[in-house]
């Protein structure tokens, strides 16, 4: 659906299944997550991102590499079903496995995102959020032009949970021009 120099952002294959799923239990790729993710609670995720393909004709779609075929994770836009001062909205999300970490393939991909966000679905404005100490996170968001806005509490993490405080960064369609 959407190409890179070096990757390809595709609907989901049931192939991608077990690489996902060995990328959810990597506790370095899910430090800044509640906790990593068995087979079936990864299975249910790539059920979720392909419903809300259904529902909304955009999402986070499997990366992978153009120059080997692997699958290395998601690059993509969805829109969080939770409440906060700023949805709704659509957010830029991206999630690799370690080994393909510092590489650039996260900013490529989310460039490419971006561009697909706003030329073809005509959007205004995207976001994304990370918690507080993802700086990796952090770099990418910066890297693709979005701006910091400010913090806030995840709602969906119980008050006190020590991931729950995120940041916010935006981008608009005029600022990309």
């Amino acid at each position: 659906m959407i190409e890179t120099p070096r990757l390809k952002l595709r609907l989901w294959r049931d192939s991608d299944r077990a690489p996902f799923a060995e990328l959810n239990a990597d506790p370095e790729v899910m430090r800044h997550f509640p906790a990593t993710l068995t087979r079936a609670g990864s299975d249910d995720l790539v059920d979720r991102i392909e419903r809300h393909y259904e529902r909304h004709g955009f999402t986070v779609y499997a990366a992978e590499r153009k120059d080997s075929g692997e699958f290395i994770g998601f690059i993509g836009l969805a829109a969080p079903e939770w409440e906060a001062y700023f949805t709704p909205c659509v957010e830029i999300g991206w999630r690799l496995a370690a080994k393909h970490w510092n590489q650039g393939f996260a900013t490529e991909g989310a460039r490419a995102a971006l561009r697909y966000g706003f030329e073809v679905l005509g959007l205004k404005e995207i976001v994304s959020f990370a918690v507080v100490g993802n700086v990796a996170s952090r770099r990418v968001m910066e890297k693709i032009g979005m701006r910091y806005e400010g913090e806030f509490d995840h709602p969906r993490l119980p008050e006190g949970h020590a991931l729950r405080r995120h940041v916010l960064y935006r981008v608009g369609a005029t600022d990309c021009r």
